[in-house]
């Protein structure tokens, strides 16, 4: 039996960042964030953090964010929010996000892909386990 996944609700600042940082690794799998994916990415951050987090404040974490990806790569990005979601549930919540960024667009792109089982194999999500939020999510 499949457990529920958790509510984004309960989770705090750090758990909130750790995912819209995995949704912005995303967002540059394929070094093109269409609109789309800009209009998809800017909704889920508003229904993730019930608002709490939008506007400016987005604008300097993607900034913050950004920044730490340039300086430290995607694998030690991918550790760090490991390490601020210490349970595989919210882990799987992450991956969830991901891909449903990823497939905004329409298209899961060979790039895209290839992030997702880099993002599963970092957050310790079984390959099934991944490929099923895959089935579920992608186009």
């Amino acid at each position: 039996m499949r457990e529920p996944a958790p509510s984004t609700r309960d989770f705090d600042d750090p758990k909130l960042e750790a995912l819209i940082e995995i949704m912005l690794l995303a967002a540059h799998a394929d070094d093109e964030f269409s609109a789309e994916e800009r209009v998809h990415f800017a909704s889920s951050v508003e229904s993730l953090t019930d608002g709490r987090i939008g506007g400016a404040d987005l604008d300097a974490l993607l900034v913050r964010l950004e920044a730490g990806l340039a300086a430290d790569g995607r694998a030690a990005r991918l550790a760090a929010v490991k390490a601020r979601l210490a349970d595989i549930a919210a882990r799987k919540v992450a991956l969830s996000l991901a891909v449903r960024l990823m497939a905004a667009d329409g298209i899961l792109r060979t790039a895209e892909r290839e992030l997702i089982l880099e993002t599963a194999e970092a957050l310790e999500i079984d390959r099934d386990d991944a490929a099923d939020i895959v089935k579920s999510l992608a186009p």
